[in-house]
């Protein structure tokens, strides 16, 4: 401490007799106007500024082997470790159901019987409505008549030929007039089923549009809407960026906000085209609906697990900077003694898929690595810092 003491005394004296001597200040030096005064002026003025910075560089180097309170920045650090990472994919979807359907007539009249309500469950084929044949079942009694003879006379016209009386002609005629009559009745009792509404599948009535005693149209008069709640999954559109990941099997969380479910299923189909107009693909992902409390047109929210990886690295992104080249890096702490004092050590890093706050990194860093948090935006490369929760990391190691 001496040496230190008796180096500023030095310093001290020399300030004091260039400030002292006023014959010979700068100002005297000046005024006399001499060119060869002044420029030795400066170039003692020189000597003494250079022998006061080697005297102060001998100062702080001094200062820095007894001082044990520095200045450095205090941080903290986690320590980088493998785990799984399953990266989502969020989108949007609606609930929906191949067996929901708004049935229409297949035949022109009137409406003279519905056989059901609304909330009445039917059976796949059960008669639901009738519609007024306009006299085709009497017609078609008249035509079974015809029918009837036509097949008795090709009866015996085919005995008297297999014994070989008669012509083939007349044979031939016979067969031809049954067939005929058989055709048209036929024809005609596909007519008349036309008059007959039957469930397509099983399910529920959910709405009776049109009342008995009104004129239907085919193909335009709506009728009855059915639906069945057992066959129910939920359809979205996916970016196509992710058509080599999102595909069927995938494992998906569906969140149904209105009803408060969560609901773990697979994808059931992915699709094989995409969609110019908006360059997405289809997704269906089944839904179980035992309580049949999941209605079509239902918004859900749905979470895909389109990435895995097994030993993945994790980080927050708010420890990661970026460089004028435009490359990420984050801050390490290296060389770590036993009072928690390290150098930071600036690393560049490749990062993947991010999730939440969190980012994948695939390239920069080792298990076990003592990554800088708090502080990592005031660091300098080969700064010294104090890690302030070492003891914490210590014993998470």
């Amino acid at each position: 401490m001496k040496h230190i003491y008796s180096i500023l005394l030095i310093i001290i004296l020399l300030l004091v007799s260039c400030s002292g001597d006023k014959k010979n200040s700068v100002e005297s030096v000046i005024d006399k106007g001499d060119l060869e005064i002044i420029r030795k002026k400066r170039g003692e003025l020189v000597n003494n500024q250079q022998a006061l910075n080697d005297q102060i560089s001998l100062l702080d180097e001094k200062i820095k082997t007894l001082d044990t309170t520095k200045n450095i920045p205090l941080i903290t650090t986690f320590n980088a470790k493998t785990e799984v990472f399953n990266h989502v994919l969020e989108l949007q979807g609606n609930v929906t159901t191949k067996d929901l359907l708004t049935i229409t007539p297949e035949y022109n009249g009137i409406l003279t019987n519905v056989y059901v309500k609304e909330g009445q469950k039917v059976n796949k084929g059960q008669l639901l409505a009738k519609i007024d044949d306009g006299g085709l079942s009497q017609q078609i009694a008249q035509f079974k008549i015809q029918a009837d003879l036509a097949k008795t006379t090709f009866e015996r016209q085919k005995r008297l030929w297999e014994q070989k009386i008669g012509s083939e002609i007349q044979f031939l005629q016979a067969k031809s007039n049954y067939e005929s009559q058989q055709e048209a009745v036929n024809q005609l009792n596909q007519q008349i089923g036309k008059t007959l509404v039957r469930a397509p599948f099983s399910g529920t009535i959910d709405d009776v549009i049109t009342e008995q005693g009104t004129v239907v149209a085919a193909g335009m008069t709506q009728l009855l809407r059915i639906v069945n709640l057992d066959n129910m999954y939920v359809e979205t559109e996916v970016p196509e960026r992710y058509v080599a990941n999102v595909t069927e099997g995938k494992k998906v969380t569906v969140e149904l906000a209105v009803l408060g479910k969560t609901i773990e299923t697979k994808i059931r189909q992915a699709g094989n085209v995409i969609n110019p107009a908006n360059r997405t693909f289809k997704a269906e992902i089944k839904i179980p609906n035992t309580d049949k409390s999941i209605k079509p047109n239902l918004t859900a929210r749905l979470k895909i697990n389109d990435y895995t990886n097994e030993n993945a690295l994790l980080i927050p992104q708010s420890v990661i900077s970026e460089n004028a080249e435009g490359s990420q890096y984050i801050y390490v702490v290296t060389d770590k003694d036993n009072n928690g004092i390290g150098t930071a050590k600036r690393v560049i890093i490749e990062t993947g898929k991010t999730q939440g706050d969190n980012i994948e990194v695939l390239k920069g860093i080792e298990d076990g690595a003592e990554i800088i948090k708090e502080g990592a935006r005031s660091v300098r490369d080969g700064q010294s810092v104090e890690v302030i929760n070492y003891e914490e990391t210590k014993n998470n190691d």
